[in-house]
């Protein structure tokens, strides 16, 4: 043992045997009070003996039971064996042995008769040899102190290792001494020899001297609690039993059977319901009258009919794909291959006719491409001629997958006069009919009654509407459109949640004095509106045109005034298209022959082309920037474009007979090189562009980088500037000339 621990632990037993005879000479309340709660603690404690507990005898309870703990494990395998290839034979391994590793810590202590302890006092400065000869010193004084009796190391004959047993007393353990009391006798004089062994213990030991014992850091107490049990509390309830009944029956195989197609019509029909309020959700706003359905049976009966009906169309648009394969084939791959040899012309490629056995009495007044299904159009069937008035109209939505039969029809007791399909909520059209009245139909839910319906006392124009458009939806998310007339109104209609509520945003009057009616009234002249254009990026801003000719700039903020005022035709404008890469540009027809382009603005037109008959319709390309087409009432189609001629068509086609039709509306596909025209007799025709009526623009070899988009802009500012006037500059005057006097 070193030196400073042979001293601290004659230290410690000095100290212990003091205090001993310090508490034989002064009891103190503390210990008292102490006892007296050690005893309450261990009568708490007591166990209790149960009833039935066995009772033994004493020689029995002091018996001792042996038990025999042995470290040898019978499950260690012996006489294992590893084959050798080097020797090339099996091996005997050594046992394993009966030692079981359950933990193993590398520790940093290390003998100090190794040579790995003598190098490290080297490198701190320390004599090996000394360091020897100073631990054999102390272990020889241990051992000689522990021969002495006790009673020679009593205070009385106490030295300097007493003094520096009570000063590591004093550091060990500072809360033990504060607790006792010491007499005071010896307070005094242990007191002063604490304070010079202090002063002694502050200076460092000397090289090579006893070690400074470490004192302990930790300090241990036992405490007992006791904790508080919850009371237990019983809570019961009373509930009627629930109704018992007795059943028997048969189970045989047909029962059982018939039990499977019971709940196999059941799943189907809980389906047809949910797929019927599915679709009835997809409509924003409105409800639809639908006919009473029956239950049971019937109403199995009709959903069934309903899977049958979407199967039989499936099965016609296969039926149709086959039958026209050619035409469906030059639809998406034929290209004229003569326009290689032509230059600056074009040809249209007829593909499909569409047509409704009960509308082909009726004139197509309008043509709507769907928004979001690209194959899908609509088409309005009423009349032009008034001299021979027709009392039905229709609402068609054809599809290019079958050319023989509408996908939907949405019949009406009034001519169909327009249509407009929802851009956001593509199952939503408005139409406007030849009354005046204004119908919406959700062709999701049903084609048999309008989701929507305009009063036909007061809630109706007093005359033909002529066109009707969706405009963006309110802040509240209701729907609205715009309609036009021939009672020169032009209505903004909102879809409320039951209703159709509307409000007139102003009334055409036309710029002349007042007319004197016949009980001597003066009277203003209400013009007549012919169609209408909404602005692409502005929707307050609206073109409308009139029968007189006319076309207003106007704003849904102003009701009283226009904004400018186009002296654009002599006859009836017939319809308005924006273009679509430059929205300042739009173009206008009309029943004097005559197609005029023209910017905002500016009061003179840009180009006008006479085509030699009436203009039914008129629209840019979403392709070109430059390219529009047109129709006429001699049954021709008019393609223009003005980047590769600014003075007649690149394509003149007769689709229909002269002396037979009429061609009357005309649409651009949005997506696809297609146009479609209707007639005066009911029937749609489909075109294909040739490669020259559909070229791209070149990128410059200097601006490769450049999109489709931005050389069709770049085009068209090219084009107007070779068109626009130039600006005349006015010179300023003369400040510095000499007057004449």
């Amino acid at each position: 043992m070193p030196p400073a621990t042979a001293l601290a632990s004659k230290a410690n037993k000095q100290s212990i045997s003091k205090t001993a005879l310090a508490g034989k000479k002064r009891p103190t309340k503390v210990n008292t009070e102490i006892t007296d709660d050690l005893e309450e603690w261990k009568r708490s404690k007591q166990l209790l003996k149960p009833k039935d507990q066995l009772e033994l005898a004493d020689f029995e309870l002091k018996e001792s039971i042996p038990k025999l703990l042995t470290t040898t494990n019978p499950q260690i395998p012996d006489s294992l064996v590893e084959f050798n290839y080097a020797q090339g034979k099996f091996l005997l391994l050594q046992s394993a042995g009966n030692t079981v590793v359950v933990y193993e810590s590398l520790g940093t202590l290390v003998p100090k008769d190794s040579q790995e302890a003598r190098q490290q006092l080297i490198e701190q400065g320390i004599d090996p040899a000394e360091l020897e000869i100073s631990d054999s010193h102390s272990e020889a004084e241990i051992i000689s102190e522990d021969l002495k009796p006790e009673e020679e190391t009593q205070p009385e004959d106490a030295t300097e290792d007493g003094k520096e047993e009570e000063e590591g007393q004093k550091d060990d353990d500072e809360e033990t001494e504060k607790k006792t009391e010491k007499p005071e006798e010896e307070g005094e004089g242990e007191g002063e020899e604490a304070e010079g062994e202090v002063k002694a213990a502050a200076k460092p030991p000397a090289k090579g001297g006893r070690a400074r014992k470490l004192t302990n850091q930790f300090n241990f107490s036992e405490r007992a609690a006791l904790t508080y049990n919850n009371p237990t509390r019983a809570q019961e309830t009373q509930t009627i039993p629930p109704p018992m009944a007795n059943f028997s029956a048969n189970v045989l195989q047909w029962v059982i059977y018939d039990a499977y197609q019971q709940d196999y019509e059941a799943q189907q029909l809980e389906k047809e319901l949910e797929r019927e309020r599915k679709e009835k959700d997809k409509a924003p706003v409105g409800k639809v009258k639908v006919a009473k359905k029956s239950s049971g049976r019937a109403q199995l009966s009709e959903a069934v009919q309903g899977k049958m009906l979407e199967c039989w169309k499936v099965l016609e648009r296969m039926v149709n794909q086959n039958t026209y394969d050619d035409i469906a084939k030059d639809y998406r791959y034929w290209d004229d291959p003569s326009d290689e040899f032509r230059e600056e012309e074009g040809t249209l490629l007829p593909l499909w006719k569409f047509s409704y056995d009960k509308t082909k009495k009726n004139t197509v007044t309008d043509i709507d491409w769907n928004p979001y299904y690209y194959d899908l159009f609509a088409v309005c069937f009423g009349f032009l001629d008034f001299m021979k008035p027709i009392a039905q109209g229709a609402v068609c939505l054809f599809t290019l997958k079958n050319p023989s039969f509408p996908d939907y029809i949405c019949m009406t007791e009034s001519a169909v006069m327009c249509v407009d399909i929802h851009p956001k909520y593509p199952y939503m059209v408005v139409v406007g009919l030849y009354d005046g009245s204004i119908l919406i139909f959700n062709v999701h839910a049903t084609c048999k009654y309008p989701a929507f319906r305009s009063n036909n006392v007061t809630n109706k124009h007093r005359g033909i509407v002529w066109e009707v458009k969706w405009a963006p939806d309110l802040p509240d998310g209701e729907l609205n459109f715009f309609s036009v007339a021939a009672d020169g109104k032009i209505n903004n209609w909102v879809l409320m949640q039951n209703d159709l509520a509307v409000t007139t945003i102003t009334t055409l009057f036309l710029v002349k004095e007042p007319v004197p009616g016949p009980d001597g009234t003066v009277l203003r002249a209400i013009g007549c509106a012919s169609c209408v254009k909404l602005h692409p990026k502005n929707p307050i801003i609206y073109l409308v045109g009139t029968e007189e000719g006319l076309i207003y700039k106007c704003s849904t903020q102003y009701s009283s005034m226009y904004l400018l005022t186009y002296q654009a035709h002599q006859m009836p404008v017939y319809r308005i298209d924006f273009n679509r890469y430059n929205t300042d540009i739009f173009i206008s027809c009309s029943g004097d022959w005559r197609i005029k382009v023209w910017e905002d603005n500016r009061m003179e037109p840009l180009f006008v082309f006479d085509v030699g008959d009436r203009v039914g319709d008129v629209k840019w390309a979403p392709y070109s920037s430059t390219v529009f087409a047109a129709v006429t009432m001699e049954g021709k189609v008019y393609v223009f474009d003005l980047n590769v001629n600014k003075y007649k068509p690149i394509c003149i086609q007769a689709v229909v007979s002269r002396r037979r039709n009429k061609l009357t509306r005309i649409s651009f596909n949005p997506k696809l090189p297609i146009i479609i025209v209707g007639d005066d007799k009911g029937c749609i025709t489909t075109l294909k562009l040739s490669p020259n009526l559909r070229i791209p623009c070149k990128a410059p070899k200097k601006q490769q980088h450049l999109d489709q988009w931005t050389l069709q802009c770049m085009k068209l500012d090219k084009l107007l500037s070779l068109v626009r006037e130039p600006v005349t500059l006015t010179l300023p005057e003369d400040t510095a000339g000499s007057e004449e006097s």
